[in-house]
């Protein structure tokens, strides 16, 4: 939100319909989500949603330029006009907005002087690891660390974002998840053989989460050449970074090292979009789209799960739901999440 529009905390506006209760919307939009890949943003303006709010995201003069997608004239979307010498125009009446949401033109009086309530709802915009980030509080820039990307020896692989018809909750809580690759992941990795989860442990790093998973579960997809000797122990490392991204970092064979930033970006309560930057430091030479198109496979599969689960929320009250000693990053992930203030019946 710009300098002369930010509001306290407490009086931020709920969106219309909004699908959060009021102080779980207020918890959640103090937070930074990607909304867009950033190269699917360039001289067409792009509606998206984030928390129920619907944005326009656009580029001006290369900057990009997020604010809420609303004319203030007459409540025409912007997201349906074009970008012209840097201004969004908008498609009804032809009012222009600068890139910082002032109003430079009502061309049905082109000389009378613009009055200030003409002027756009922005919110703070950075692009990082291929994507668009904003958040709806302005609270100060707090997007996960993804080392990875910026490192010359990797190869950044970036998937088309994912829409999934769940929360945002549940969808991380399955990222997090280690014992249904052998169920849920047949397909791809899986192996309905090796369904054993051995102990590992979670531990705190400030308001981060990271677990240490080890295992003999591979993690090369079916098909695939496998070069890891037999009983090769597969790393996993979690990151956790509240509400709704984590990293993982996979440890291969000879120094080889995936990492994956998964960012389920919360539409509505019970509708995600998931952006998932990559990045690995061996088989550079190999054709990205194979990555892309297992990843999308992955996907899918964890998909149809999220989407069928009950209830649809992320539970917080830890006795609504039964666990395992596998769960044991799961678990402390809902104690994150009440720890934020977010309401414990359940939460997205």
């Amino acid at each position: 939100m710009s300098e002369n529009n930010k509001k306290p905390l407490n009086e931020l506006e709920l969106p219309r319909d909004c699908t959060f209760s009021p102080e779980d919307w207020r918890v959640l939009s103090q937070y930074w989500y990607p909304v867009a890949i950033a190269d699917e943003v360039q001289d067409k303006p792009v509606a998206v949603k984030l928390l129920d709010v619907k944005l326009v995201c656009y580029r001006s003069n290369g900057k990009v330029v997020i604010a809420r997608d609303l004319c203030f004239h007459r409540g025409a979307p912007l997201s349906m006009g074009w970008v012209e010498n840097g201004e969004i125009v908008c498609p009804y009446h032809g009012f222009r907005y600068n890139c910082e949401g002032k109003c430079t033109a009502v061309p049905a009086h082109p000389s009378a002087k613009i009055s200030p309530k003409l002027k756009l709802i922005v919110y703070p915009a950075v692009e990082r690891y291929g994507l668009i980030w904003t958040c709806l509080s302005s609270a100060p820039e707090q997007i996960p660390s993804f080392p990875g990307w910026d490192d010359p020896d990797y190869l950044n692989i970036l998937p088309p974002s994912f829409d999934i018809a769940g929360s945002a909750g549940r969808q991380m809580e399955g990222f997090l998840d280690v014992s249904h690759f052998a169920y849920v992941h047949t397909e791809t990795f899986g192996d309905r053989n090796n369904t054993e989860v051995p102990q590992y442990k979670v531990k705190r790093e400030g308001n981060e989460l990271v677990a240490e998973y080890w295992s003999t579960v591979s993690n090369y997809g079916k098909g695939q050449d496998n070069p890891a000797p037999e009983g090769f122990q597969w790393l996993r490392e979690f990151r956790v970074f509240p509400p709704f991204a984590a990293s993982l970092t996979v440890y291969f064979p000879n120094e080889g090292r995936l990492r994956i930033l998964n960012c389920a970006s919360p539409v509505s309560a019970r509708y995600t979009r998931l952006f998932c930057p990559i990045a690995r430091n061996f088989d550079k030479n190999a054709p990205v789209e194979d990555a892309i198109k297992f990843n999308l496979q992955v996907f899918q599969e964890d998909r149809a799960m999220v989407e069928a689960q009950t209830p649809e929320d992320l539970p917080l009250d830890l006795q609504a739901e039964a666990h395992i000693p596998a769960d044991r990053t799961s678990i402390a992930y809902r104690q994150l999440l009440s720890e934020l203030g977010l309401g414990r019946p359940y939460t997205s």
